[in-house]
């Protein structure tokens, strides 16, 4: 019975690395791909060397699973860095970043992305003083996230920076004193990104 676990470590097993879909769970030893670090099934069984084009959905699905989004908000995405002056993964890789929710979780407010997108949806979250519920709002330089002033807001945001394990990243800060807040200090670049991505990969098959 131990070895059985819901669709979303399935996910983490099938591509291979943590996607931290769990929040915390994936810094334990409970974490399903630690217990069992091989794709879901009871019996495994020897698998074809995946084809060109497998390799690169594979590598856009596990994008698109770790900052939860769906097909058509992931070609909107990937419409706008087309449009953009520079590398074209590197611009995409950088909008998804920049999603209100990813920053939520990013900078310790969350315990996962799917936690922050309830907290953004339910209004815990204010970006310059302005009560913000929109999850794929894009983050500026400069921007300051604060917990709105609250007791429900405050203790979801206390209890995930109790059991917050990881380092805020360097194109954020953050303020625990008082009433949690954080800034945006600039753009996330490709060294931002938590996850090893092939974006080239990504972009020739959206290409096509």
């Amino acid at each position: 019975m131990g070895r059985i676990t819901g669709p979303v470590c399935r996910l983490c097993r099938r591509d291979g690395l943590k996607l931290f879909l769990k929040g915390n769970r994936c810094d334990t030893p409970k974490c399903a791909f630690e217990r069992r670090p091989t794709p879901p099934g009871m019996v495994q069984k020897r698998r074809s060397k995946p084809t060109e084009y497998g390799l690169h959905l594979r590598e856009k699905q596990k994008v698109k699973h770790y900052y939860g989004v769906l097909e058509r908000q992931f070609r909107t995405y990937f419409a706008r860095a087309e449009r953009g002056s520079g590398n074209t993964g590197e611009i995409l890789m950088s909008l998804l970043e920049r999603r209100l929710d990813n920053i939520v979780h990013r900078i310790g407010f969350a315990a996962s992305r799917s936690a922050a997108r309830q907290m953004v949806m339910h209004g815990h979250i204010t970006i310059n003083g302005r009560r913000v519920d929109v999850p794929s709002y894009q983050v500026k330089a400069g921007d300051l996230l604060r917990v709105k002033n609250r007791v429900k807001s405050l203790q979801l945001v206390h209890a995930a920076l109790a059991e917050s394990r990881r380092e805020v990243p360097d194109f954020l800060t953050r303020s625990d004193e008082g009433v949690p807040e954080g800034r945006v200090d600039r753009l996330p670049s490709a060294e931002d990104v938590s996850i090893p991505v092939q974006a080239n990969l990504i972009i020739e098959l959206c290409s096509k």
